[in-house]
């Protein structure tokens, strides 16, 4: 933690060794300092990082089998595409299918003849970026797209090429999206309260993007990346250690607001109206590429 956590430079580090020391104090196996660890990692104030012990670290990394509820494509009117993105959390395997998945919603979204996009990230509550800038990068478009921030400034930047997400210049897997027959589609990206952590960083991604624009409602909060330290028990040590920069450089740590805020309406007679995608469809139809004559 004092080595590599986001807000190192912030904490009283010979205060917090005295408490976990002193709270671990007569442990005679390895978990009698879970609670020590807890509160360790409370003590940094980043509001991220996290314990899990053994069989919840086994459920949320494991290999199991998992579906996607929530992560489809559609086309809408006026020649608008529609991509909706949940988060993911687990083994390769879990990775390997939500891209092919959501490589699939694309394409069904019909990616050849969209004028623009609606980009979904309403339900993505994170875990893990790389598979989802996998299924957007086609509609991000290749080219710089951000970076993560560590605590003294330096970084290590996200790019797309050919479609598929880089860290840094190298590849990090799934083989090159399909391209699109119009490059750089107008795209709106709706956000809510629930879009957190890695979804928050394909927030970031589309910041500063041209011709780009977010509805909805200002994200969770975590717009910062964890390193999973697997303990010799199993137990898996969370540990938040670098923020989001998009394009321009601006790093964020805090909730993301949208362009253009609009709150659903909760009245039983509204339940039928999606009043941000609404929004984001009027305002994509008024883009010069989806314009009819």
């Amino acid at each position: 933690m004092e080595k590599h956590a986001l807000l190192r430079h912030k904490v009283d580090w010979a205060d917090v060794r005295s408490r976990a020391f002193s709270q671990a104090r007569g442990a005679q196996k390895t978990a009698d300092t879970y609670g020590a660890i807890g509160s360790a990692l409370h003590a940094l104030g980043d509001g991220h990082s996290a314990f899990w012990e053994p069989d919840a670290a086994k459920e949320r990394y494991g290999a199991s089998a998992v579906s996607f509820d929530g992560l489809e494509g559609r086309s809408l009117k006026g020649g608008v595409g529609y991509i909706s993105l949940p988060g993911v959390q687990g083994s390769q395997e879990a990775y390997d299918q939500y891209v092919r998945q959501g490589r699939s919603a694309v394409a069904k979204a019909g990616a050849a003849e969209t004028c623009g996009w609606v980009v979904d990230l309403r339900s993505d509550t994170g875990g893990n970026m790389w598979p989802m800038l996998a299924v957007v990068g086609p509609i991000l478009g290749d080219g710089e797209v951000g970076a993560l921030e560590d605590a003294d400034g330096n970084t290590s930047g996200w790019s797309i090429k050919d479609g598929s997400p880089y860290e840094n210049g190298e590849s990090r897997g799934w083989g090159d999206g399909q391209p699109f027959a119009k490059s750089a589609p107008p795209v709106a990206v709706l956000t809510g309260k629930r879009t957190g952590s890695a979804g928050e960083a394909v927030v970031v991604a589309f910041r500063g993007r041209p011709d780009t624009r977010s509805f909805g409602e200002q994200t969770y909060g975590v717009p910062t990346g964890n390193k999973g330290y697997h303990l010799s028990d199993g137990a898996v040590l969370s540990l938040t250690e670098v923020k989001d920069a998009d394009r321009t450089g601006r790093a964020y740590d805090a909730p993301i607001p949208p362009d253009v805020e609009i709150v659903n309406d909760p009245r039983p007679v509204a339940r039928d109206r999606d009043e941000v995608l609404q929004a984001a469809q009027n305002w994509l139809l008024k883009q010069a590429a989806c314009r009819r004559p």
